[in-house]
């Protein structure tokens, strides 16, 4: 094998993203005897066209739940539908192990609500635009 070559991409293919993943995932597997990395999603499905119309994305390996992507359209937020997903997750996420949780969020987002169901701060980044940060986060599940 030559000298590696080194591009930069927007848009790496499944290919090139199965490589890292998986290497990743044989890594931590050599060094914990755990292969225990699975996606998790709760997902809200419009009863009337069968569509998504939001939901919850996330993952859980080694013990420890990311919370990745939350979104629900403005019309089925305040109606406690978030609650209920970030709860379902939650208990998937102790179903399979998980002691922690750890997601990030934008200050303009929901950091809020995330706190309200027992989520702490553990710090900020300064972001675009001025006066924004995104907002790391973590929860014990299992003292919730």
């Amino acid at each position: 094998m030559g000298e590696p070559l080194l591009f930069l991409t927007d848009a790496p293919d499944g290919a090139a993203r199965a490589v890292i993943e998986e290497g990743l995932a044989g890594f931590n597997e050599e060094q914990t005897g755990l292969a225990d990395r699975r996606p998790l999603a709760v997902l809200v499905r419009d009863p009337a066209s069968g569509t998504i119309a939001g939901g919850l994305l996330g993952r859980t390996t080694l013990g420890l739940f990311f919370l990745d992507l939350v979104f629900l359209p403005q019309a089925l937020r305040g109606s406690g539908l978030g609650s209920r997903m970030l709860r379902i997750a939650e208990e998937e996420a102790r179903r399979r192990g998980c002691h922690s949780a750890a997601l990030v969020t934008i200050s303009f987002q929901a950091p809020e609500f995330y706190a309200r169901h027992g989520w702490r701060e553990l710090g900020r980044v300064p972001c675009a635009p001025p006066g924004t940060f995104r907002i790391f986060m973590a929860k014990d599940l299992d003292r919730s």
